[in-house]
């Protein structure tokens, strides 16, 4: 027995005791939470290297009996191909969101800087906007996106974002009123037009804010399925979900769950490298958002 443990108290070795045990406890239940969430996408990946039959098996095996990679080279046999649809994808998120980042910023300077007439009444009418459902919206958009000849084609889903987002433009306000007006106010003694002061004062101290954010964006618009199944029916702009629901309804009669699962996997990966390079602007721009001048 330690010198040490021989001076605590009874009482004192009891709570010591407990402190012990609620650590052991939580890292109990963490543990337990990580096991659900990583559980699944271990057995994604692992089903995606296994056989068709060996995947319908009614009995349940974790690992392959052999490593088969013909789901992967499947993928590339696809009408349009796995890489085509990644590639449309892409081209969709690269067209909207520098674009539609730069001008929510833009529209958050103004209504948590500037001086507008009635900003409040605008920014709660724009806000307004997000009780909508989307399902509501999508007869009348699409009605006017066949009407001039969109449908078919990618800019029913790039020329909106282009127009901003109006959730990101509220965290971006909220997150721009941490940042002392003082720096705003220098700027307009030293003769700054606004949008100078937006671009090199604003923008490079919100960038935190912004990182998390695109990854938000990025992460809506890769997952997205609903709006590409409606307006890229049968072209050859479909994207990457809509081309993964499409090989799973051609799985009714002939199933090929190790198919779909290496879809999957090949369509997370850029999810996670994205989120493992910008995770530390996640706590940044939640710290500093709750943050008031």
């Amino acid at each position: 027995m330690s010198p040490l443990s021989k001076a605590l108290t009874p009482a004192q070795k009891a709570r010591k005791a407990k402190r012990i045990t609620s650590n052991i406890l939580v890292w109990i239940l963490a543990l337990f939470v990580v096991f659900l969430t990583v559980f699944p996408y271990f057995w994604m990946v692992l089903t995606s290297f296994k056989d068709r039959l060996e995947a319908m098996a009614i009995e349940f095996r974790v690992f392959p009996e052999v490593f088969h990679f013909d789901s992967y080279y499947a993928l590339g046999d696809q009408d349009p191909s796995f890489a085509r649809a990644m590639l449309n994808t892409v081209i969709i998120e690269i067209a909207v969101i520098p674009i539609g980042t730069f001008v929510t910023a833009l529209a958050a300077f103004a209504f948590a800087k500037m001086r507008l007439p009635h900003k409040t009444f605008w920014l709660l009418f724009l806000m307004s906007g997000m009780m909508v459902p989307y399902a509501a919206l999508m007869l009348p958009q699409y009605r006017v996106f066949s009407q001039i000849g969109w449908v078919g084609t990618p800019l029913p889903l790039i020329i909106p974002g282009l127009f901003g987002n109006i959730s990101m433009m509220f965290f971006f306000i909220q997150y721009m009123k941490s940042i002392p007006s003082a720096l705003i106010e220098a700027g307009r003694v030293d003769g700054a037009s606004w949008m100078r002061i937006f671009v090199q004062i604003m923008l490079p101290s919100i960038f935190p804010a912004i990182a998390a954010q695109v990854v938000f964006w990025f992460l809506g618009i890769w997952n997205d399925y609903f709006a590409p199944s409606i307006y890229l029916s049968g072209s050859s702009w479909v994207t990457l979900q809509a081309l993964l629901a499409l090989i799973n309804d051609n799985m009714q009669r002939m199933p090929d769950y190790p198919l779909v699962m290496a879809g999957s996997v090949i369509s997370s990966i850029p999810i996670i490298i994205i989120y493992i390079v910008c995770q530390k602007y996640f706590v940044q721009s939640l710290a500093a958002s709750g943050m008031k001048e």
